[in-house]
């Protein structure tokens, strides 16, 4: 079972919300969230504008393609991620930008702090970077409620995200083709890097969560509510109790647009668990990208 959540109630301790979210936390691995600052229509106009980009030419969204520029910034050709060595590229195009750091920052020449790249369009830029601060704000919250969740201090995460490597993906799966195969999805099976992913959808299927005892289950929220699952990070930082699961997008009948913010912690985080040799927060993501991202596979 996928519990769902109601944001407000968790911001105010409420004691079941919480219990409902420990047990996401611990041991499905997902569960929806609803009543959140972003309403369905603020939703729906990012997944438009989104949905408008990748129907461009291609032509029109070269010079912003993450393989050409190096940049894991930009747009991501389908075939440009491949998330599970046994099987095929991924079967999508997708869209990043992240947190900007100010000049001369001591981060900012790190991969993971890389100048945004837009299209000409300048009503995308101002949409996606309104909305990339609102689930910041959201994603925050969430870690709070986490932390309590789980019994620890509500402020345990607090510092730890003041320069977030926090990354914003628009998806775009197009409807599964009749020649695709069992090693062909939108995106195959993986467990997510980071911490916390907080996922919009257009509300299609497509989604499927892996069950701890085998099988999967399929998961979808309307716009306005929201999917969340908790990455490899956390599980690492907080000792294994977070569960990590792994999920996949087999692909269906029509296009599916997704937007999940990934939600990590500033570069230097030492994520391991006490008494672990020190595990670096930017240095693991780091390797989970020149595993995933077919130019970066190309250049090792």
């Amino acid at each position: 079972m996928i519990p769902r959540l109601d944001a407000a109630k968790l911001a105010a301790g409420d004691a079941a919300s919480l219990e409902a979210l420990a047990e996401a936390a611990t041991g499905v691995g997902f569960a929806t969230v609803h009543n959140t600052v972003l309403d369905a229509a603020r939703v729906e106009q990012v997944i438009e504008i989104y949905r408008a980009f990748f129907h461009l030419e291609e032509a029109a969204k070269r010079d912003l393609d993450m393989a050409q520029t190096g940049s894991n910034r930009g747009w991501g050709a389908p075939g440009s991620e491949q998330v599970d060595p046994d099987a095929n590229p991924d079967y999508k195009q997708f869209f990043d930008v992240g947190f900007q750091l100010p000049e001369g920052h001591p981060l900012a020449e790190k991969t993971f702090y890389a100048p945004n790249l837009w299209p000409e369009d300048t009503e995308f830029k101002r949409l996606i970077s309104v909305y990339y601060d609102d689930t910041l704000s959201i994603s925050k919250g969430l870690l709070r409620a986490i932390a309590r969740a789980l019994e620890m201090d509500a402020d345990h995460f607090e510092g730890a995200f003041d320069t977030p490597m926090a990354l914003l993906r628009g998806n775009f799966y197009p409807a599964r083709p009749d020649w695709a195969g069992a090693k062909d999805f939108g995106i195959a099976t993986h467990t997510d890097y980071g911490c916390l992913t907080l996922l919009a959808t257009d509300g299609s299927p497509g989604l499927e969560v892996r069950k701890r005892g085998g099988g999967w289950i399929p998961v979808s929220a309307p716009p306005g509510e929201f999917i969340i699952n908790f990455g490899e990070m956390l599980e690492f930082w907080t000792e294994g109790r977070v569960k990590a699961t792994p999920h996949r997008v087999v692909g269906g009948f029509a296009e599916r647009i997704s937007v999940p913010l990934f939600f990590n912690p500033t570069y230097d985080t030492n994520v391991a668990p006490p008494g672990a040799p020190v595990m670096l927060a930017g240095d693991h993501l780091s390797e989970r990208f020149r595993q995933t991202y077919v130019h970066l596979q190309n250049r090792s």
